[in-house]
């Protein structure tokens, strides 16, 4: 069986799908569990506020190729519709560039942080959890949601009429 372009698309929406669904269950879950600790018990979940922290970031950052790969964003449109075609079309391909290229910078400067993560050893207060492989994921989505922007500006659009 041949995997083309869809197919290798369908996979990673699933496997980050999956990975999101996962996490939010889990902050549910631990949110649960720490509130019914702290006022049944008396005593909440050490480091759980870092632990809920983490999971957003990787929640938020599995989140943003699905989003941009279904382009699925919260938009706003006022006046768009009354613009003519070709415009709306090329105002597509700019805002696709844009983003693209504000994610390439994003990508660039948290992999650089990444490294100055790895150099001080930094690690979150409470559970000492080192840091450096959750920037080093945000700058790695980061450009897999870039390279999807660019790919859709090119991309003909099904939905501008």
């Amino acid at each position: 069986m041949r995997l083309g372009p869809g197919a290798f698309g369908r996979a990673g929406d699933a496997l980050l799908g999956a990975v999101a669904a996962i996490i939010l269950f889990g902050m549910m879950a631990l949110t649960f569990v720490d509130v019914f600790m702290r006022y049944v018990i008396g005593d909440s979940i050490r480091g759980s506020f870092e632990i809920t922290e983490l999971m957003m970031v990787i929640l938020i950052f599995a989140g943003l190729p699905l989003v941009s790969r279904k382009d699925e964003h919260v938009t706003v449109d006022l006046v768009e519709h009354m613009l003519p075609l070709t415009v709306r079309k090329a105002l597509r391909v700019i805002a696709h560039l844009v983003s693209s290229a504000v994610l390439l910078a994003m990508c660039w400067l948290m992999w650089r942080k990444a490294g100055e993560v790895v150099g001080y050893g930094d690690v979150t207060a409470a559970l000492r959890v080192q840091l450096w492989p959750y920037v080093y994921f945000m700058s790695a989505l980061a450009l897999v949601t870039a390279l999807i922007h660019l790919v859709r500006a090119f991309r003909r659009p099904d939905d501008l009429g």
